[in-house]
């Protein structure tokens, strides 16, 4: 699985990662949606460790089709309420 971090490049992770992303990306969903702006944060900050700490990254010259896009961690809530919202980036 191709993961891209907006601003920051492409990482290749197992698939077996897809359940602990999406757990996270649950969560953030849900911090959107209660207008939570610093769990939201948080739960985005761990979002791209997660990427970065188990995914290995992809030559900045390789440019290969993402399976996911992460938005930065700067990403504003309101920009979040269009990002995360309904399933968020990873559809179940």
């Amino acid at each position: 699985m191709i993961v891209r971090i907006m601003g920051e490049g492409q990482y290749k992770l197992s698939s077996s990662m897809l359940d602990e992303l999406n757990i996270i990306d649950n969560r953030i969903v849900e911090y959107v949606a209660a207008e939570n702006e610093k769990e939201f944060t948080q739960e985005l900050i761990k979002l791209i460790n997660v990427v970065k700490e188990k995914g290995e990254p992809l030559d900045v010259y390789q440019i290969i089709e993402s399976d996911i896009i992460v938005p930065p961690e700067d990403l504003t809530m309101e920009e979040a309420r269009e990002v995360f919202c309904g399933c968020g980036l990873i559809e179940d």
